[in-house]
């Protein structure tokens, strides 16, 4: 009698799981999305990251872009002799202070770009490339908000004479008092002509080569990626991005910089460029931008995934 209870007590899980004869199913439950404020504070760390590494090559960008002449090991060269690392890193605390709360954004700004397009497409599921890219492009709006301003700054400090302003703040406070908010946010549609495709070279090259890595490797998680697989996702995705940013980056360098009045509007920027160097002057600075893009984002994109790894709790 005990010998027949315990087969039927055997029995009776398999039973109750079925159905009218049904047999049982697994489920398989849809990833749930990552949290949002994981997402923007781990962007901070990112561009934390970028500042740190790619500070003093954006400097030599710059100041050739508005007009000083020289090699890029030239310009280092003295630059470094002449003021040491601090002048290297001259015009850093305008980016420490706006870079991390701009990648911040941009990172957010593009998990909310996926959400948009999994809700305006109905996609379930992993989203393709394109559908990543455009989340991409549309992560650049919010974070212009927020880097328009600290490029204005940034330009004026990386390419003012010693001595002319005391700081970030100093600078910001004297941009204010010359024209306002208005004056803060000179440049902003070139700056979003520059990081809208930008955003979408960025992201879209970053996603590309991961999911070619994994598809080489075998994997099915972007997790089991090496840290030299996540660095050179992140390097590659810097060259995308700056190889399409840099006509319009040139363009927002040279308004942002100029004095008041020296421009009327975006086209007569590029129309007097184009008139007094040419159209080779529009990718002035690709040198150094293009020297500074794989080391930078590839330290920008390995300080997010570190994060993002550490704020896991957060989901």
């Amino acid at each position: 009698m005990s010998d027949f209870q315990s087969e039927a007590s055997d029995l009776l899980p398999s039973i109750s799981s079925n159905v009218a004869g049904e047999p049982s199913r697994t489920v398989k439950q849809q990833p749930q999305p990552e949290s949002m404020l994981k997402s923007f504070l781990a962007g901070g760390v990112g561009g934390v990251c970028v500042v740190l590494v790619g500070h003093p090559l954006d400097l030599i960008k710059v100041r050739m872009q508005t007009g000083v002449g020289g090699s890029v090991l030239g310009m280092f060269a003295d630059t470094f002799r002449q003021q040491g690392i601090r002048g290297l890193y001259r015009g850093v605390s305008a980016p420490l202070i706006g870079v991390s709360p701009i990648f911040a954004l941009s990172f957010w700004g593009y998990d909310v770009g996926q959400r948009f397009v999994r809700w305006s497409t109905g996609h379930e599921g992993e989203l393709t490339l394109t559908h990543k890219c455009i989340a991409g492009g549309l992560s650049a709006i919010p974070t212009t908000i927020v880097m328009a301003p600290v490029e204005r700054i940034k330009c004026l400090l990386q390419t003012s004479s010693a001595g002319q302003y005391r700081g970030f703040s100093d600078c910001a406070a004297s941009v204010y008092r010359s024209g306002g908010v208005t004056s803060l946010y000179r440049g902003t549609i070139l700056t979003l002509l520059r990081d809208g495709p930008g955003s979408v070279a960025w992201f879209g090259m970053y996603e590309f080569t991961k999911k070619a890595m994994m598809q080489a490797q075998g994997m099915e998680d972007t997790s089991q990626l090496s840290p030299i697989a996540v660095l050179t996702a992140g390097g590659l995705a810097g060259i995308a991005n700056w190889s399409i940013a840099i006509p319009p980056d040139v363009l927002k360098s040279r308004f942002q910089s100029a004095p008041d009045g020296t421009y009327k509007n975006i086209a007569d920027v590029y129309r007097q460029l184009v008139q007094k160097e040419g159209h080779g002057a529009l990718f002035a600075g690709l040198r150094p931008a293009m020297l500074r893009a794989f080391p930078a984002n590839a330290a920008c994109f390995m300080g997010m995934e570190v994060a993002r790894k550490a704020l896991s709790f957060m989901d």
